[in-house]
């Protein structure tokens, strides 16, 4: 299966828990215990598998779904570290695609619309007085426009590309991690991978 459809079977089908490193503590951390990826090469050293002493059948979360979520919560930090390694976990467990906003494109529109008997129409401000000269006479006129902005704003497609390329760079890594470390038993991750710049979709 490709790196996604085995994040998704991980978080989603396996339930697999992300277990993220704590701060470190100097009053708490006397220098024991061990990191869950410690434990996994250990694990993979001992060449078999080990009833971990789960008293239901139903708690069982497979061996390589913990694997899978050890490697996403030991994301680096160049890559979003923590906060990505969340994120990817999250959107794996939805079993979805961060949104790159396919085929957007800002257009200008008035920021207030209002109804009335005759349809919708834009919403206009008074910027100003002038003085005219109309009918024989001198008359004061307002001088009204209509304020507008962009929908979507250009940042706003800006941001959900670059957090889309962001993902894909993580999923990269983890790919990467998952092949070569070679501590996955039955899963067998692809060199799929989803598209890598989603602006040549548009």
């Amino acid at each position: 299966m490709t790196v996604q459809q085995a994040l998704e079977w991980a978080f989603r089908t396996e339930c697999a828990q992300l277990e993220l490193p704590e701060p470190p503590d100097p009053e708490r951390d006397q220098g024991f215990g061990f990191g869950l990826e410690y434990v996994l090469m250990q694990r993979a050293a001992l060449g078999c598998k080990i009833d971990g002493g789960r008293y239901k059948l139903g708690d069982y979360t497979h061996e390589d779904a913990e694997v899978i979520a050890a490697t996403v919560a030991g994301m680096p930090d160049d890559l979003g570290g923590k906060r990505m390694a969340i994120r990817v976990a999250e959107l794996a467990r939805a079993g979805m695609t961060p949104d790159w906003m396919p085929g957007a494109v800002p257009r200008c529109v008035p920021v207030d619309m209002k109804r009335n008997r005759y349809g919708d129409r834009a919403v206009t401000v008074v910027v100003g007085n002038e003085r005219v000269w109309s009918r024989g006479k001198w008359r004061t006129v307002e001088v009204r426009t209509c304020p507008v902005t962009y929908q979507p704003h250009p940042k706003q497609i800006e941001a959900a590309r670059r957090g889309y390329c962001e993902w894909w760079k993580a999923l990269f890594w983890l790919k990467k991690g998952l092949q070569v470390g070679e501590m996955l038993r039955e899963v067998e991750v692809a060199e799929g991978m989803p598209k890598a710049n989603p602006g040549t979709l548009i």
